[in-house]
């Protein structure tokens, strides 16, 4: 007889290698064949609400492991939400508008921006935000996203716009839309001022220069103190060079002290404590201080520009500190947010010589026409040549630059649309602290962001983008915005798109009669477009507010932590502005990917990892288990060997499933289960294991904590499973009886288990989840299409059974000093396999007899063919293995008796039965 037959051994179809990257994209049409989003929104209909707001990702290339991890934790958040039973719709987004889609068109399209008009422009713009759109759509589909990809939301959108300029109107109806002559961050190379918001820093080298400005009028402070002007100068430092010829004025700090300190035949001007290190800087050497002021008594006191024919004025401002410098601040109010707000208080002039393209214009003089950094060398030779530059060197230091060309950016004053954030900001900080910021540092971080900002600068100088609803009078020049001109504007793009503001003119876009103070009804429209973060800073009102199953605020934003300055603070300003409150009541931040060692992933290096290649080699359940190996509130780094690592996570996650499942192939849960008290003590052991699993996945869940999950999930599969429940389950399931009640509570058990892990894996392995329960066969009652659709398991009370867990736990320690035994024996070659061996333990008579009441399952727990119980007063044999922590002794030896051809256990039974001579008495009795 072949003994292998009678066993019952597991069978299943379930595949023993994952082969992700050739299996997720059939189940990723099973699902849209299916309609796999609607079906799970019809689920929950009329359920509690939780809406996920998506922060838009730029369309404009292909998707990168910052932008999967993003949509990977959404797409997590999302299903656990709905299978906890929330109506949780998710609607994916997109921003379209701004400068790098216009570059992009201009360099992949090989057109000119202005060779052609607006409207045609626009197109082009708009068909290559739509081609980038379909590109990256796909990509977050391929990572098992589920969403209403087939209606998204899109900032270009004519509703979407038309709702942008309702939001634009109700900020302006509460004034806090002005328009004003003052220095912003301005990109030369792109020709357009930026926000805060559009501002990254990173290191650059730029002259350091020491400037004399002789003083020409001292408003008699130094009378009798120092006799000729002409030798006495106040001297600034400053790392712009280009800026001098915009100087107007030097401001010093009024309760600084100010020494007169003479350096040979030359007196300078400089505060007190910074002698010493302007000294080590400059070379100044024998100083002689001939008398010390306080700032404010210098206040009044004139210069002379060293290279033009007009003076600085000496103000007084509390922005000036000792950290560098001379105590002496050049001040140009058009190149300066500081030197702009303190010229007002002065009345000085907001000088601006440079123009868009960064070149200097005829208010620079001689310098018309130079790029304000090739003006640099220029205006240092010039200051020498007039013996005002004191000393001049290098410096490294931090320095704005763009965040889309990557150049650097100047301050340079500019007429600009602004939101005066001044009007709300108390209320904005107020809505910060009602809001759950997960990191908590999430808070204090916007919170510093929003207490320190003035003005948003929402004007820039481009096309492609919402335009900023203005009207001129043509014979006034006065702004023109009102209820009136707003609602037309929005019905026009509404029923238009944007496009119309530029194929009609104003007369046409206004209503009839409209009329300036002055009398005039001539207009003409602004030329600039609004900030792209104005256009996704509204877009909890274009989206939650408009979207049929959507609600505002939105539940939750989660986005990277650069948003702060981002998204995050955009949307709040536009919503404490308009609606008085925040638009989200939580908002979680993930950090930026970096490589294995931590570092920035550049081309340079050469370190970057595409997404689609991770999909292509390991599959996307692989890189989804990746964004939840580790902590993402801060940087997770990746690289192959840490992909490496996931997968092999992923194969001990999967065996164990296939496992599970490979022995549930004769098992009908609606006619085989036994109820919970006719299961076996250790069955009811693993159900607690499993109720403690299922308790802390969802406790982390709900804390969006999901960095918790592949260590639970890891441990439950290897250590309480594999390691113990299921490797001494393997005896009962296949040699009893396939109708035993002993087999039939182990598949109770692993069905119960199965069950419920399929469901806590979906969220993240949402392909394979979704593999496993097509696989298994289900009660009547929870058939469902998908495990997407079923509901999150929940822990069963009844499963808590402490004592019966404590009594297992302490019989698991025993077994590892059995273990331990079998391993040094098996070393010593006197055991090969552990079914070889016959255990003897001598216990104390406490531990002898909590021992005893497991005799009968001694065997199939320690894997073994004999157990003999000792008390400790027998005589111990030599060289036996003593625990170290209980009070008992183990001595391996061989099993007596002949291996079991069908359970490979040794036994004196075996050959007893004369119709099965090769096999026990036990498995005799089971065949």
């Amino acid at each position: 007889m072949d003994y292998n037959k009678t066993l019952n051994l597991p069978k299943t179809d379930f595949p023993m290698k994952a082969n992700l990257p050739t299996r997720e994209p059939e189940i990723l049409k099973k699902w849209d064949d299916m309609d796999i989003y609607h079906k799970s929104l019809n689920k929950n209909k009329g359920k509690e609400k939780f809406i996920l707001h998506d922060g838009p990702p730029y369309a404009n290339g292909d998707i990168h492991l910052g932008t999967a991890m993003n949509k990977v934790l959404k797409d997590m958040i999302v299903k656990y939400k709905t299978m906890r039973g929330f109506d949780a719709p998710y609607v994916p987004g997109w921003d379209t508008h701004g400068l790098p889609i216009e570059q992009q068109a201009i360099k992949t399209l090989g057109i000119k921006r202005n060779e052609v008009g607006p409207v045609e422009f626009r197109k082009v713009c708009r068909d290559f935000a739509f081609s980038q759109i379909e590109k990256q759509k796909s990509q977050f589909i391929r990572l098992g996203v589920r969403g209403d990809w087939q209606n998204p939301y899109l900032t270009l959108k004519p509703e979407y716009e038309a709702k942008q300029i309702e939001v634009f109107g109700e900020m302006a109806k509460k004034g806090y839309i002005y328009k004003g002559l003052k220095p912003v961050y301005w990109c030369t190379d792109c020709e357009t001022a930026l926000a805060e918001a559009e501002i990254e820093y990173s290191d650059e080298t730029s002259d350091s220069i020491y400037v004399k400005f002789r003083v020409i009028d001292d408003i008699g402070k130094f009378k009798g103190i120092v006799d000729d002007l002409n030798n006495l100068y106040f001297v600034i430092w400053t790392t712009t060079t280009w800026t001098i010829p915009a100087n107007l004025a030097i401001c010093l700090n009024p309760e600084f002290d100010y020494a007169l300190a003479k350096y040979g035949k030359e007196i300078y001007i400089m505060a007190k404590d910074m002698l010493d290190d302007i000294e080590r800087e400059t070379g100044l050497e024998n100083r002689e201080i001939i008398a010390t002021f306080k700032g404010k008594d210098l206040e009044g006191m004139r210069a002379k520009h060293p290279l033009f024919d007009r003076s600085s004025l000496i103000i007084l401002g509390d922005h000036v500190t000792l950290e560098a410098g001379t105590g002496c601040v050049h001040t140009a109010p058009g190149h300066g947010e500081e030197d702009f707000i303190v010229g007002q208080k002065y009345g000085l002039e907001v000088l601006n010589p440079v123009d868009d393209k960064g070149c200097f214009t005829e208010k620079a003089g001689k310098y018309k026409g130079l790029f304000y950094a090739d003006a640099n060398k220029v205006i240092k030779e010039d200051l020498e040549k007039v013996n005002a530059l004191l000393a001049s060197k290098t410096l490294t230091h931090s320095y704005p630059h763009c965040w889309r060309c990557k150049n650097p950016v100047i301050f340079r004053a500019t007429e600009q649309w602004f939101a005066s954030v001044d009007g709300f900001r108390d209320e904005a900080l107020n809505a910060i602290r009602k809001v759950n910021w997960i990191p908590e540092w999430g808070e204090d971080r916007i919170t510093n962001m929003v207490r320190d900002r003035h003005d948003w600068c929402i004007s820039r100088q481009r096309i492609w983008g919402v335009p900023i609803p203005i009207f001129y009078c043509k014979h006034c020049g006065k702004e023109l915005i009102n209820d009136d001109t707003i609602n037309a504007v929005k019905k026009l793009f509404s029923e238009k798109g944007s496009d119309a503001w530029y194929e009609y003119t104003a007369e046409e876009i206004l209503p009839k009669g409209t009329k300036c103070e002055c009398g005039s009804t001539e207009f003409r429209k602004e030329t600039d477009i609004m900030d792209v973060w104005f256009d996704s800073g509204s877009s909890h009102v274009a989206v939650l507010e408009t979207t049929e199953g959507l609600r505002w605020p939105a539940d939750l934003y989660l986005e990277g932590s650069d948003q702060h300055r981002g998204w995050f603070q955009s949307s709040l300003l536009t919503s404490v502005a308009t609606r008085g409150m925040a638009p989200y009541k939580n908002v979680l931040t993930h950090g930026f990917v970096v490589d294995g060692e931590g570092r920035k992933m550049s081309k340079s290096l050469g370190n970057g990892i595409d997404p689609a290649d991770v999909v292509k080699e390991y599959g996307a359940d692989i890189l989804r288990l990746w964004t939840v190996s580790a902590d993402f509130t801060s940087d997770m780094r990746i690289s192959k060997e840490i992909l490496k690592q996931m997968t092999e996570s992923y194969r001990k996650i999967r065996n164990t499933a296939k496992f599970l499942l490979s022995n549930l192939y004769d098992f009908d849960a609606d006619k085989d289960a036994l109820p919970y008290e006719e299961l076996l003590d250790i069955d009811k052991w693993a159900l607690y294991k499993f109720n403690e699993l299922i308790k802390d996945v969802t406790s982390s869940f709900d804390r969006y904590e999901f960095y918790d999950f592949l260590h639970l999930v890891h441990t439950f599969c290897i250590v309480d499973m594999s390691n113990l429940y299921l490797d001494i389950l393997k005896d009962r399931l296949y040699t009893f009886p396939a109708a035993s009640k002993e087999r039939r509570a182990a598949q109770t058990t692993l069905y119960t288990i199965l069950d419920g892990f399929v469901r806590i894996i979906a969220p993240v392995l949402t392909f394979t989840a979704d593999e496993i329960w097509s696989y298994m066969k289900h009660e009547a009652n929870n058939n469902y299409e998908s495990v997407q659709l079923a509901d999150w398991p929940q822990p069963n009370d009844a499963y808590d059974n402490k004592e019966i867990v404590e009594k297992w736990n302490k019989l698991f320690d025993i077994r590892k000093d059995v273990s331990k035994a079998l391993e040094i024996s098996r070393a010593n070659k006197e055991i090969g396999h552990s079914l070889e061996a016959q255990v003897d333990i001598y216990a104390s008579n406490d531990l002898y007899e909590f021992l005893k009441q497991f005799e009968e399952d001694l065997n199939t727990v320690f894997i073994v063919s004999n157990t003999v119980l000792h008390n400790e007063d027998d005589n111990i044999p030599d060289n036996s293995y003593r625990s170290e922590d209980y009070n008992l002794t183990i001595k391996i030896s061989h099993a007596p008796g002949e291996k079991c051809e069908r359970c490979w256990m040794y036994s004196e039974t075996v050959g007893t039965d004369k119709e099965h001579p090769t096999i026990c008495a036990r498995c005799a009795s089971h065949i």
